[in-house]
């Protein structure tokens, strides 16, 4: 039985000033004090620094310097930069189960998320394909493939998703077979969940986030 894991996390701070002044009929005198703050949100500037209470490699927006496990957010109105992802991985006797579980991303609202092919990079098109146990012969980069027959979650791992009021949710899935060597590369996060009707299938809109999970 080989497990893989993966976790993905990521925090903020922000620095305040605070000056305070005082005075009596003789004299006057200024006084400035500086103190450091905790992190309050997640919408600022990422630091690489973890959330309290959290472990792992801060999600970063592209462009930053990263960790030894790429993790871009794309949209980080639905992804913020403090969310964490973490995925394990499972394969014994020719199967394979993978599970997705997630906090703090966008609460109450439905994601999709799929293995792709390539590592994450800057730009959501980095990732690749989904990756197929079964290739879809008629897919081409700049076409992937949308046939039931091979975009479904049989052929492919969907684990969408619906988050809770807080922003947290987990899926798993198995399927019977196990990825090819080198040829999985990452877990991307999509704006919807996934369509299955021919022409659609396996579509599940706009890429809004990348982790990279070698499998």
């Amino acid at each position: 039985m080989d497990i893989r894991r993966a976790t993905v996390i990521a925090g903020v701070s922000l620095t305040a000033l605070v000056a305070a002044g005082c005075g009596s009929n003789n004299s006057s005198t200024t006084e400035t004090v500086t103190i450091e703050t905790p992190p309050v949100s997640r919408e600022t500037t990422n630091t690489g620094m973890p959330m309290p209470g959290m472990n792992g490699d801060a999600f970063q927006t592209p462009g930053t310097s990263s960790g030894e496990v790429n993790a871009f957010t794309y949209d980080a109105a639905a992804v913020p930069v403090g969310s964490s992802v973490d995925i394990e991985s499972d394969e014994n006797d020719g199967r394979t189960t993978v599970t997705f579980s997630a906090q703090g991303l966008a609460p109450n609202r439905d994601f999709g998320v799929h293995v792709h092919t390539r590592p994450c990079g800057p730009k959501p098109s980095d990732a690749g394909p989904h990756y197929q146990n079964n290739v879809d012969p008629a897919a081409t980069p700049e076409t992937p493939s949308s046939d039931p027959a091979y975009a479904n979650p049989q052929n492919e791992v969907w684990l969408d998703v619906t988050t809770d009021a807080a922003g947290n949710a987990q899926a798993s899935t198995t399927v019977d077979w196990e990825f090819r060597e080198d040829q999985a590369q990452s877990v991307v996060l999509h704006a919807q969940h996934t369509m299955t009707e021919p022409g659609k299938a396996g579509m599940a809109g706009d890429r809004l986030a990348c982790i990279d999970e070698d499998f």
